[in-house]
Order: structure tokens, then C-alpha cells, then sequence
């Protein structure tokens, strides 16, 4: 396909401009709820109940965006993103006439509708297999993982400069993100699907117990526990800086961008080189070791070297990840099932950043700051023992 018609540029900037609106919110959330009252196990509940509703979304996204095409269901989820976002900016302009336990219960409802519009990756997952060929597949979802670093510097940067001038102005700036990226893929996102025979339609549990049952099922666990670990620093790292060093929103917006610097570095310039070279196998399981490392270093780290040490560490391990795991995956799934395996492995996905931020919260509340870090390493190194037995060793799989 000619560079210039290369449908895997539209998908970038989507899922950029996507991603940076949502990555605004991060170096804010625990901040908004705190405002609102919220304990720690309920500052983290806004990133469990998030996940909640992705896992209940993604295959329905997935397993209609093998049906009626990649693009409508981009659109829809696009669009209900720029709803969710100016819900979220109401909470702020409205902060001064909400009780404590209604701002916080909107600030739910707002992350909750956020969480079902952004199970959309499995079918940005589903449009990159579409383009790619198995060989070439891990720099494809390089790139889309890229497009997710992206978003992590930009997002949290502005998030954390914005919040200067007040909450509610990064999140009408997020809204505004939204909406233009809603124009910008209706003009410029092209279609992608093949018409290919769709199988008929499966209930969850049967779609789960097929999925272990086939040559998926150590891939779709590694999947649950690979993001459970990162989950748990996802929701619990500002409220570490924050107890340990008094750090505010924009500090930790400057820390996550540095995480997704090391993303994109990785993602969108070495993914696709080392999977050549090295296969997807050895990239995952480096990758679990790397992150291990650094999530364990975390919270013995000082400020602010050992910090971005470690959280660099660990940012370059799930770069390793997260690609990987993904070409593995849709190399695996038959072409007219691509949206929807990748929507199946999104909802564990879910289903472990729902675990994470519960325990997370829980640990982190009853018992120290070091625990949820020293668990999550221990779920990694757990995950690659399982994995250097359970994967094989061929470089390649049959598409």
C-alpha cells in the first residue's frame, strides 16, 4: 500500500488525539474525588469502575466491528467519549452547588461512561490486523501502542499544566480534544474490514470457556495478569508521590509523560525491529522480567531520580509487553474473528484493571504503600515462569 494511503496513519492520529483527552484526567483524578471525600479504596474505585465497563464493552465493540466494520463502531465510541468528558468538566463547573456524595457519585458516572465509549482499542487492534500481514503484525500494534504513549506524554503534561488555572479547564480542553478527533476520523478514517463470513453470535461464557479451551487460553491469561500488575500502579502511584513527597497534579503529570516517552521510544521505534529478530515470545517474556524490576523499586525509591528510575523500568517492560502479546494474539485468531478475540482478551484486560486498583486500594489502605508495588512484581515473575513453560518457542505462529 502507498505510504501516502496508508490507512495506519488516520489510526494513529485517532488513537492519539483519542488518548491524550483521556490522558488529561490522569494526573487529576485522584485529586477531583479526595475534593469529594473520596477514601484511598474510593479514589482507586473510579479506576476499577472504569475497567468495569470495558470489560463489558470491548467484545460487544469488537464483535460488532466484525459485523457492520471498523469505522461506524469508531465513530460511536469516538462520540460517546466527547459526552463522558464534558460530563466529567460539569462535575468541576458545577463543584460549588454538588454535595460531597453527589459530586462523587457523578464523577463515577462520568468515569463509568468514559470506560464503555474507550473499549474501543480491541477494534483499533482489530483494524491493524486488517492491514498487516502476520509477519509484520508486531510493528503494526507497535505502532498503535505508540499512538498510546503518545497520548501519555502530551495527556498528563497538559493535564498537570492546565490544572493551574483550575480542574475544570483540562477537562473542557479534553472535551474539546474529543470533538475534534470525532471530525477528524469522519473525513479522514477509512474502512478496513474484509467482507469475510462472520461466525454466529456466542453468549460470554461460551466465548470464555472456548477461548481456554484453545491454543489462546496461556496468552489470554498472561493478558489478565500482565495488566493487573500494571493496573496497580496505574491507580495507586499519585497517591504514593503525593503521601511520600507531597507531589501535586502536575508532578505527576510530568511523570507519567516521562513513562510515555519511554513507550513511544520503544513502541514506535524498536518493536517491530527486536520482533524480527527476537520473536514475540522473548519480547514478552523480557518484558515481564523488566517490569518486575521496576515495580519493585518503586516505592523504596527517593525523589526524584529513583523515581523516574524505577517508573522507566517499568514503563520499558510493558513497552515490551504489550505488542508483543498483542501480535501473538491475532496471529492466533482466524481473520473473520479478529475484532472479536481481540475484544475477549481487551475484557480480561478489564477484568484485571478492575482486580488491580480493588486491590490496590485495599492493600494500600490496610496495610502499606509497599504492598500493592511488591504484589504486583510478584503476579509478573509468577507470569513469566508460567510463560517460559506454557508459550512455545517458535518465532512465529500460523496467521
Amino acid at each position: 500500500m502507498h505510504r501516502a494511503r496508508n490507512p495506519l496513519v488516520p489510526l494513529f492520529l485517532t488513537v492519539c488525539l483519542d488518548l491524550v483527552g483521556f490522558c488529561i484526567l490522569i494526573p487529576l483524578m485522584p485529586y477531583l474525588a479526595l475534593e469529594f471525600g473520596a477514601s484511598k479504596s474510593l479514589v482507586t474505585g473510579l479506576n476499577w469502575s472504569y475497567s468495569a465497563a470495558q470489560l463489558v464493552m470491548a467484545p460487544v465493540w469488537g464483535r460488532l466491528s466484525d459485523r457492520v466494520g471498523r469505522r461506524p463502531v469508531l465513530l460511536i465510541s469516538i462520540g460517546g467519549s466527547v459526552l463522558s468528558q464534558m460530563l466529567f468538566a460539569g462535575t468541576q463547573l458545577w463543584h460549588g452547588h454538588l454535595p460531597p456524595g453527589s459530586g462523587l457519585a457523578l464523577l463515577y458516572v462520568a468515569r463509568i461512561a468514559a470506560g464503555a465509549f474507550a473499549a474501543n482499542f480491541s477494534t483499533a487492534q482489530a483494524y491493524i490486523a486488517d492491514v498487516t500481514t502476520p509477519q509484520n503484525r508486531a510493528k503494526g500494534m507497535g505502532m498503535l501502542g505508540a499512538a498510546f504513549g503518545v497520548g501519555f506524554i502530551l495527556g498528563p503534561a497538559l493535564g498537570g499544566f492546565l490544572d493551574r488555572f483550575g480542574h475544570a479547564v483540562p477537562l473542557l480542553v479534553a472535551a474539546a480534544l474529543s470533538a475534534l478527533n470525532l471530525l477528524s476520523a469522519a473525513i479522514a478514517l477509512p474502512e478496513t474490514r474484509r467482507e469475510t463470513s462472520v461466525p454466529p453470535r456466542e453468549g460470554r461464557l461460551a466465548a470464555l470457556r472456548r477461548g481456554f479451551a484453545s491454543s489462546l487460553a496461556p496468552l489470554l491469561l498472561l493478558q489478565f495478569t500482565i495488566i493487573l500488575a500494571f493496573s496497580i500502579m496505574e491507580s495507586t502511584l499519585a497517591l504514593v508521590v503525593f503521601d511520600r513527597f507531597g507531589w501535586r497534579a502536575s508532578q505527576v503529570g510530568r511523570l507519567f509523560a516521562f513513562a510515555g516517552v519511554v513507550i513511544v521510544l520503544l513502541q514506535g521505534g524498536l518493536t517491530g525491529w527486536l520482533a524480527r529478530r527476537f520473536g514475540e515470545r522473548a519480547l514478552l517474556l523480557t518484558g515481564m522480567l523488566v517490569e518486575a524490576a521496576g515495580m519493585a523499586a518503586v516505592p523504596f525509591a527517593p525523589a526524584p531520580g529513583g523515581i523516574y528510575a524505577s517508573l522507566g523500568a517499568l514503563a520499558a517492560g510493558s513497552g515490551l509487553c504489550t505488542p508483543s502479546l498483542s501480535s501473538l494474539l491475532s496471529r492466533r485468531a482466524a481473520a473473520s474473528e479478529q475484532g472479536g478475540t481481540l475484544g475477549f482478551a481487551a475484557s480480561l484486560g478489564s477484568l484485571g484493571r478492575i482486580a488491580g486498583p480493588m486491590w490496590g486500594g485495599f492493600a494500600y489502605d490496610r496495610f502499606h504503600y509497599q504492598t500493592p508495588y511488591l504484589s504486583a512484581a510478584v503476579v509478573l515473575l509468577g507470569s513469566f515462569v508460567y510463560a517460559v513453560f506454557a508459550l512455545d518457542r517458535s518465532r512465529t505462529v500460523s496467521a
